[in-house]
């Protein structure tokens, strides 16, 4: 499935509706190049999850976790590591808990972990504005999610 969005408030609405969509437990990799938009969504995704908080690119803290009115999210950025070592083993742990969604960025070290039933989401640029989003899922519970969108 592709969605095409035209602007950052777009790209927050998308966020948003998924995230309102989102089941216990569900991963979402987040691909795309640095800029491409992939923080702008994860924030859509925490207001449709019911976050206040100020949700932030993790390129520097690696991870961070926001409590949500149901569910946790669970954003990690694999940007900066040639080895996600221990967080490897963290993200292990907290891709199996029920009452978190976690969003993956630069998730190529850590494919090893990641359960193959998780929406995968590339972005691309197709002007200063606008993505392209292609949505695909892995296994019955991110094809629900897909099909709702």
């Amino acid at each position: 499935m592709t969605i095409q969005v035209t602007s950052t408030k777009a790209m927050n609405d998308f966020g948003s509706r998924l995230g309102a969509l989102l089941k216990k437990g569900l991963v979402i990799e987040l691909v795309g190049d640095v800029g491409a938009g992939k923080t702008t969504l994860a924030k859509g995704i925490a207001v449709g999850l019911g976050i206040e908080d100020n949700v932030q690119s993790p390129s520097f803290t690696i991870s961070q976790v926001y409590e949500g009115k149901e569910l946790r999210l669970a954003h990690y950025d694999f940007y900066r590591l040639s080895d996600a070592g221990i967080m490897q083993d963290e993200l292990a742990e907290v891709v199996t808990d029920l009452n978190t969604i976690t969003l993956i960025e630069w998730a190529e070290i850590v494919q090893g972990v990641l359960p193959a039933d998780r929406l995968t989401i590339h972005i691309t640029p197709t002007s200063e504005t606008a993505r392209s989003l292609s949505i695909s899922s892995g296994g019955p519970i991110s094809k629900v999610i897909e099909e709702q969108l």
